[in-house]
């Protein structure tokens, strides 16, 4: 009977600390993520995102040269999650490799009206895949004039971001998953 209580508490354990996936887009339908630069306010950064399959695994890669010239300074690829019930989502997870930079994801919300508001937080990538786990909890804000924390159900889209410096992007994707 001992041995029966030891293996549920390990079962419990590793569910919890694997997390149940809410939602995961591993880039099987590339049309539902979209390539956004700086230019569309003046800015000169330029960039690409194309899509291939590594290993058998889709994978977006992300490549560019980001310049804060004229005010500028991101590229990003950003995907609506209007459709997606993020009600119990505590943590955001993604399997990515690069060049060693930091990357960053934005989250925007229902109360992120303008162009410069989001959340923010910044993961610094690997030469190999690694999966990296960001907890919402740990978003910062962009402005004061939006809500100090995020309500995971009022998550609307999110946007994976070399951002804030002059760089050369080259980043990998190969999945992003909320989890709670």
């Amino acid at each position: 009977m001992y041995i029966f209580k030891v293996i549920v508490f390990l079962c419990l354990m590793m569910s919890q600390s694997l997390g149940d996936i809410i939602f995961k887009d591993d880039f099987q339908n590339p049309k539902k993520w979209k390539f956004i630069s700086d230019q569309v306010m003046g800015g000169v950064s330029t960039g690409e995102v194309s899509y291939s399959k590594l290993n058998n695994e889709n994978q977006a890669y992300i490549s560019g040269n980001v310049s804060t010239k004229n005010n500028g300074g991101f590229i990003q690829i950003r995907r609506s999650l209007t459709d997606v019930n993020l009600k119990n989502a505590q943590s955001i997870k993604i399997n990515t490799s690069g060049n060693n930079q930091e990357y960053f994801l934005h989250l925007r919300t229902k109360g992120t009206l303008l162009p410069w508001q989001y959340y923010q937080l910044g993961f610094k990538v690997q030469k190999n895949f690694q999966t990296y786990n960001l907890p919402i909890a740990d978003f910062k804000r962009s402005s004061f004039f939006i809500s100090k924390d995020i309500i995971p159900e009022k998550i609307t889209s999110i946007g994976i971001v070399a951002f804030g410096r002059d760089h050369k992007a080259d980043l990998n994707i190969k999945s992003i998953e909320f989890v709670q």
